[in-house]
């Protein structure tokens, strides 16, 4: 993980300043800064319209009564697409530009969500339980609910 991390802070700034300086080599300088210029308000610009978006449907999610579980991957997709945006690069600015799109961001999240269930463990500290026969099938729906204790009614005195 340290070193995903190391290469993810030291070679990508630095396959960015190379590409930016080849595009300045090949065009202009000017042009060059026109480009990150404009990335950086237009990607801005769009993740602010689709973060809205976005704010808007987790509101409707919650007030449906349901968990806003994709609303906010997709806001968090967003809010990372914005900073790559506003980042100068070519490559942070294609994976930002990826990231607003609603097809590429459903990708990343059903990757996600299989890499996340793939790490999730259940266990139990009893052997053997739950018995085979009572583990919970994919069907099968979780009820919550609560006891509440309500004392005795007390005999009336005359």
């Amino acid at each position: 993980m340290l070193l995903r991390l190391l290469l993810l802070f030291t070679v990508v700034p630095l396959v960015e300043l190379m590409l930016l300086l080849v595009l300045a080599d090949k065009t202009s300088w000017q042009f060059t800064l026109a480009v990150v210029l404009t990335t950086g308000v237009v990607g801005a610009a769009l993740a602010r319209h689709q973060g809205l978006r976005c704010w808007r449907r987790v509101h409707e999610t919650m007030a449906a009564g349901q968990l806003p579980g994709d609303p906010l991957m997709d806001g968090l997709m967003i809010l990372l697409a914005g900073a790559l945006l506003v980042t100068p690069g070519m490559l942070t600015d294609l994976v930002g530009f990826a990231l607003l799109l609603p097809i590429f961001r459903r990708l990343v999240k059903r990757w996600l969500k299989r890499r996340f269930e793939a790490s999730i463990r259940v266990t139990s500290s009893i052997p053997g339980w739950p018995p085979a026969d009572r583990r919970p099938a994919d069907h099968d729906e979780i009820i919550d609910s609560r006891v509440i204790d309500v004392p005795p009614e007390r005999p009336e005195q005359p």
